[in-house]
């Protein structure tokens, strides 16, 4: 009797742990494909995707500006938590001559990025972050240093990752959220992303990004004028 009493219990048991573990698999669901939906009134045009992750992807036009939102949880970490990156992509043409990765605290298994793909690496002077490091396709023309140095305010925000010039648009890699150390630490789970993006929290990266592109514009119509 005791016996079929303890297996009961025993049964029960097991099947509120599948109960919540299912509960908490749809809200981890529900919350990876929602995570720019705060974000997704301030866009027109705007298109939704669902990555292999979970993270949701959206694409549209803010203020005017094609705009594209991904999140990707990195967790092929030694040492460190696992993060969200959130990747701010503008993909629109810019008279620029080369690709240039700015990166911060580079560990060489970016999954976001294609840095160590460029052959080029440049000393970066005084005022830089003293852990980033700068790669580009060819070495730096006077005009790109220049423009470089006049928004290294960029990485003033810690969780700026990296910065990323090219001719086909622009982008701002920016640690969204970590793994929570306890948990992580016991039970090797790596929740992150339960919260959704806030506007206010985008909107230095959008402001950023859009003083770069004016500011390579300008150049640009600067350099036609004295042409």
């Amino acid at each position: 009797m005791q016996a079929g009493l303890l297996v009961l219990i025993l049964g029960g048991g097991l099947v509120i742990l599948a109960l919540r573990l299912r509960s908490e698999a749809t809200r981890r669901s529900s919350a990876r494909a929602g995570y720019f939906d705060r974000i997704a009134p301030m866009m027109r045009d705007l298109r939704r995707a669902v990555s292999p992750t979970g993270f949701a992807r959206v694409s549209g036009r803010i203020e005017g500006v094609e705009t594209d939102l991904q999140a990707v949880p990195d967790t092929l970490t030694y040492r460190k938590l696992p993060a969200l990156w959130l990747l701010v992509t503008q993909p629109a043409a810019l008279p620029v001559s080369q690709r240039v990765h700015l990166m911060a605290r580079p560990r060489g298994i970016e999954p976001f990025s294609a840095f160590d793909t460029l052959p080029h690496q440049t000393l970066l002077p005084e005022g830089f972050p003293h852990d980033a490091t700068l790669r580009s396709e060819r070495p730096l023309s006077p005009g790109d240093a220049a423009l470089l140095a006049r928004h290294r305010a960029v990485f003033a925000d810690a969780r700026v990752k990296e910065l990323v010039i090219s001719p086909k648009g622009l982008r701002i890699t920016w640690l969204a959220d970590e793994a929570e150390r306890g948990r992580y630490l016991l039970f090797r789970e790596a929740e992150m992303g339960r919260t959704p993006l806030a506007p206010q929290t985008l909107a230095p990266l959008l402001a950023a990004l859009a003083g770069l592109r004016a500011d390579i514009l300008d150049e640009a119509a600067a350099e036609r004028k004295c042409a």
